[in-house]
């Protein structure tokens, strides 16, 4: 384990809200930061705090996530999301997290666990052409949706 590694570490990191964050579905004028989007955006954080600390060959990935999204944010706008450490159990390390925009606060989460291994996969394990592996960046996406399935 890392001797930086500790609880009460933090980032905070804004992000514009353009086209591709939003839904599409209610029309131009209803376009809002998605909830799967925002999701994205947090474990992203949460990944890159810990790269900070966890050492060059290390990687993490999400495996659980509570989120409350509490506010709409138009498309255009910006969201500040803000990452907070509060707990390390070896690999296993758990974040609260919370998002506002330039109105109010539009998510906040009590938990988002994850875990960090000691060395990464080769590039060419996760590539799409791969025999039964899929892109990386959609293994968050499948994690939940094996915990909605549960």
């Amino acid at each position: 384990m890392s001797d930086t590694l500790q609880p009460g570490l933090s980032l905070t990191r804004k992000y514009d809200i353009d086209a591709a964050r939003t839904i599409a579905f209610m029309g131009d004028e209803c376009r809002v930061y998605s909830t799967p989007a925002l999701l994205y955006d947090i474990e992203v954080c949460c990944r890159d705090l810990l790269l900070q600390h966890i050492g060059e060959g290390k990687d993490s990935v999400g495996t659980r996530v509570e989120l409350d999204h509490v506010g709409a944010t138009l498309l255009g706008m910006w969201i500040e999301i803000t990452v907070k450490l509060v707990q390390v159990d070896g690999p296993a390390v758990v974040f609260e997290f919370s998002a506002r925009d330039a109105l109010e606060e539009v998510a906040r989460g009590p938990a988002t666990t994850a875990s960090w291994s000691a060395s990464t996969r080769p590039a060419s394990a996760c590539s799409a052409s791969s025999p039964r592996r899929r892109r990386p960046e959609r293994a968050s996406v499948r994690a939940l949706r094996r915990s909605y399935r549960a």
